[in-house]
């Protein structure tokens, strides 16, 4: 097999004070910890579309990089990015990767055609995926970069619209379930509206809902045994979007029917856009018990739309593992990089030192979670914020037998609140900075 990476070695560990860019500093992926290798805790996987596809393109100017991988045939070009993704997931270690199908596979004439295409690919991708023992973390529709999708693909106003996406859908999950993937995702992309004086909102939420039953429903069917996960994502591109962030995805799977076969694939850069922290769109979709997987990058805070950086803040990558230890670790789920080297950064070199990147700050981000824990500290802090549901009126209160009229009595009796404890929130922050620098 063709090698497209040579100046690229194989990424080995080599501690935190090597100076090594092309080496790992905090990610071991054989290293057991907490009874399994790092490599399992953290499901690390390549995003397609950022990491084959995306050139550099923006608004204002083209490609930068080249990724035409030696050929200008479609069909070439594809099984060119499937050797090629393989060969950088074995020169980092990543065990999983995802995609969506229109990243793998040309788009053709006609959906015949595509389908068609996308078997060749996908019959490759097999062929690959057990000579180097990957696997497929999930796969995905784009129902949002065709023409045809302009006002939506669930929430289309054309009949004829909806019906292609639901298709094109169905196919999606026959080549997730034949790559043996355990999960499936319905981003929205322009699942949402620009002004209600052209917008049906219930028809098209309404529509939204039947789209995600049949598709899901089908997917069971042919034996798809994995979750099935709704992206949240405000704004962009559309102004107001249906799946604006987790507690609107939950409140709309919820009203539906659907909580129960659903989780949520939660997006860092999404959750700052929605003017959300990581940390809170994972706590939501945690409590809710809709965690499901996570889609691994930050944006930019001065910048207003979704830049897909490589995550390199611990603080953001420690307080996401929190969240994932405290939600038990993944199942189905895992980090999946949906984020791209910078326009500037237009080298496969770059492509790897973001990828290393990325990998050490999740990796030192999950020592820092796991020290956090075993600390105990803030679990201990918050559990004495409530100890007042411990006993007498709050037990009460959390076991749900108080009355109205008893609360009442006893509010009558009590006269005033006449304590109530600080927050300590500058207490907190100094003693998250002790476990993480000391």
């Amino acid at each position: 097999m063709k090698e497209f990476f040579p100046e690229i070695p194989i990424i080995k560990y080599e501690g935190k004070k090597s100076e090594n860019p092309l080496a790992f500093r905090f990610y071991d992926p054989d290293e057991v910890i907490a009874g399994k290798p790092m490599r399992e805790h953290l499901k690390f996987a390549v995003a397609y579309w950022h990491t084959m596809c995306a050139g550099g393109t923006d608004m204002f100017g083209v490609d930068t990089h080249d990724k035409t991988f030696g050929t200008s045939d479609p069909m070439e070009h594809a099984k060119n990015k499937a050797y090629a993704i393989f060969e950088l997931m074995n020169k980092l270690s990543i065990d999983y990767f995802c995609f969506h199908d229109r990243d793998i596979a040309p788009e053709g004439r006609t959906l015949a055609e595509s389908n068609e295409r996308l078997d060749v690919i996908t019959d490759l991708m097999a062929e690959l995926m057990k000579e180097n023992g990957k696997k497929l973390l999930w796969g995905t529709a784009n129902c949002f970069g065709n023409p045809r999708y302009m006002h939506g693909a669930g929430t289309s106003p054309n009949a004829d619209v909806f019906a292609f996406a639901a298709a094109q859908i169905k196919k999606a999950i026959e080549i997730t379930v034949k790559l043996g993937g355990n999960g499936y995702v319905y981003w929205g992309g322009r699942e949402g509206y620009e002004t209600l004086l052209n917008t049906d909102m219930g028809l098209e939420l309404d529509n939204m809902a039947h789209l995600l039953r049949i598709t899901s429903e089908y997917g069971r069917k042919i034996g798809f045994k994995g979750d099935y996960y709704i992206e949240p994502k405000p704004k962009e591109p559309t102004k107001h979007q249906y799946d604006f962030d987790a507690a609107t995805v939950i409140g709309f799977l919820n009203k539906h029917g659907l909580s129960k076969d659903f989780k949520l694939n939660i997006e860092a850069n999404h959750a700052t856009l929605a003017g959300h922290t990581f940390q809170h769109e994972l706590a939501m979709a945690r409590v809710n018990g809709a965690f499901g997987s996570i889609d691994a990058n930050i944006g930019d805070m001065l910048l207003g739309w979704d830049t897909d950086q490589f995550p390199t803040n611990i603080y953001d990558t420690t307080l996401c593992m929190l969240e994932v230890l405290k939600a038990g670790g993944f199942t189905n789920g895992g980090l999946n990089f949906d984020a791209k080297a910078r326009r500037g950064s237009n080298t496969w070199e770059d492509t790897v030192y973001a990828h290393i990147a990325g990998m050490d700050a999740f990796a030192l981000g999950f020592r820092m979670a796991l020290k956090i824990m075993d600390d105990g500290r803030l679990d201990t802090f918050v559990k004495n914020r409530y100890a007042s549901y411990s006993e007498g009126i709050g037990k009460k209160i959390l076991d749900r037998s108080a009355t109205i009229e008893e609360l009442e009595a006893y509010a009558l009796q009590m006269g005033d609140v006449k304590t109530n404890t600080s927050g300590r929130q500058e207490y907190l922050e100094n003693v998250l900075n002790g476990i993480l620098f000391c």
